[in-house]
């Protein structure tokens, strides 16, 4: 994948199409041009400017020499037994970055990391392990997107979910810009209800994300039923605690008018227990929401255990039995390293 920082020019998918419009103006080629480029991009999947057969040669050479177009370079791809594909993209910096596409019957929804890295170290998680190294442009989420949509033919490409390494608030602007991109009827057209946004609780991000205009979802990492037993698996709950965030939630549901997800990591002794149901009833009296219960996908790095399939079903009983409507996501491609970081945290320990 290339990187701008690499390159002598920006990298063309980060880029908007009134902006795009105006360059042409300014080297004397008509405007429409520019939205023949973006349905190259975006609409037939070009990865190089010779690929854009109806601009003339000359303003070929004009893009080469103000842009970059690459395709990404892929260092892994493994398919899973359920149809999940994941890939490792390397970097021209050697970082590397997984992307995910997770099929379903007539869909596909592609799974996009944010930041080489992680920054907050999350006691269950390989994306954090081997620290943080920088964030992604936009056009680096553009290109993994692109890529999936490119690999995903036999399920139209239709949500997206930013859930990959890195926690995408902390990564705000490239976001944003990446997001209105995925949104714009000349980019990917997809919905921003289609759009999911996961965070560890960036308190002041999730509040600016409410001014945004987007109907973007929100999923908000919880994994934890309170301060006390948050704070021993998120470290970012000493910064952001759950007592300042939940106010936050219900600040961006009044001012969007959108349900939030909660993802809760289901382990066994730690999450999953009757004062867990207690508190979390308590927590969301009152608030439009639903939970999103993740069986934990072992990391070698941490002594945690998955309840077993009663154990979980008895849980999720008693949270709906608490008026909380809860399900437990499936999991998929874990014969292929799919959760969060995997891939990439194996990659670096071979390496």
């Amino acid at each position: 994948m290339t990187i701008s920082t690499d390159t002598l020019h920006p990298d063309i998918r980060g880029v908007f199409l009134k902006d795009l419009e105006e360059d042409f103006r300014g080297i004397g080629e008509k405007a429409f041009r520019a939205r023949q480029v973006f349905d190259w991009i975006y609409k037939k999947g070009a990865t190089g400017f010779d690929a854009m057969t109806n601009l003339s040669p000359e303003l070929r050479a004009k893009l080469k020499a103000k842009y970059s177009l690459a395709p990404p370079q892929v260092a892994a791809e493994h398919h899973s037994v359920d149809g999940t594909k994941k890939f490792l993209f390397s970097m021209t910096d050697r970082e590397k970055v997984e992307t995910v596409i997770i099929p379903s019957k007539t869909r596909a929804t592609v799974c996009v990391s944010t930041q080489a890295g992680c920054k907050f170290g999350c006691k269950f998680c390989a994306s954090g392990i081997g620290g943080w190294t920088r964030n992604l442009t936009a056009a680096e989420i553009l290109t993994e997107i692109l890529y999936a949509k490119a690999k995903s033919n036999l399920h139209p490409l239709s949500h997206i979910v930013f859930m990959g390494t890195g926690e995408p608030l902390d990564n705000y602007d490239n976001l944003m810009r990446a997001i209105r991109l995925i949104n714009a009827p000349e980019g990917l057209g997809i919905a921003a209800r289609r759009i999911t946004v996961s965070t560890c609780g960036v308190i002041p991000k999730i509040l600016q994300m409410a001014t945004e205009g987007l109907q973007i979802e929100l999923a908000i990492s919880l994994h934890g039923y309170n301060d006390e037993s948050r704070k021993v698996l998120m470290p970012v709950n000493k910064k952001y605690p759950m007592s300042d965030l939940i106010p936050a939630c219900r600040e961006y549901i009044k001012a969007t008018k959108r349900q939030i997800t909660f993802e809760y990591i289901l382990i066994k002794d730690v999450t999953c227990s009757p004062e867990a149901v207690r508190e979390l009833s308590l927590l969301f009296k009152g608030m439009i929401c639903k939970m999103n219960l993740i069986p934990y996908n072992p990391v070698s790095e941490f002594d945690h255990k998955t309840p077993s399939r009663e154990e979980m079903n008895d849980f999720v009983e008693s949270l709906e039995r608490a008026g909380i409507h809860a399900t437990i996501r499936t999991p998929r491609g874990r014969d292929v390293s799919a959760a969060c970081g995997q891939l990439r945290h194996e990659h670096q320990n071979a390496n």
